[in-house]
């Protein structure tokens, strides 16, 4: 899964592990651009960016929807983010992650905290019900953690 090559809001190729190669990064798996959840979660991480920036963390969202959508929807909303699209091979990434949902074809919800590539925190949600932002901050608290 690092070496997995992804691309963002703009078409651009970008290798998963160069996510984490500056230090700790929070990838939020989301089901789709432009959902209800999906922009209130993701809404709440970019209101939210000074307090993950201050912790060197990188935030980025990965959905199954291709670049266009992804695009569309960062401009939309203005996500300080990169938005990622597991678009094709469709669900590859997610796949990797145990987080694709073959029925509904798109990602799970699920949020990773990666650093020097190994998995430090992690949450999963129902596809129904989205995780806090009090969940994600969670991440800056195992940060602080010794150890």
């Amino acid at each position: 899964m690092p070496g997995a090559v992804v691309r963002d809001q703009h078409g651009e190729a970008l290798r998963l592990s160069e996510l984490w190669s500056q230090g700790p990064a929070l990838l939020v798996l989301v089901p789709a651009a432009f959902s209800t959840h999906c922009t209130a979660e993701l809404g709440a991480l970019a209101r939210d960016v000074d307090r993950f920036d201050d912790a060197g963390v990188q935030l980025a969202a990965l959905s199954c929807d291709p670049v266009p959508a992804l695009r569309a929807w960062a401009e939309e909303r203005r996500y300080p983010f990169p938005l990622l699209s597991d678009f094709w091979p469709h669900g590859a990434v997610s796949r990797a992650l145990g987080a694709f949902d073959e029925e509904l074809g798109t990602s799970r919800r699920l949020s990773l905290l990666v650093r020097d590539g190994r998995v430090l925190w992690s949450l999963r949600n129902p596809v129904d019900r989205p995780r806090s932002p009090a969940a994600h901050e969670e991440v800056l608290d195992v940060l602080r953690a010794p150890g």
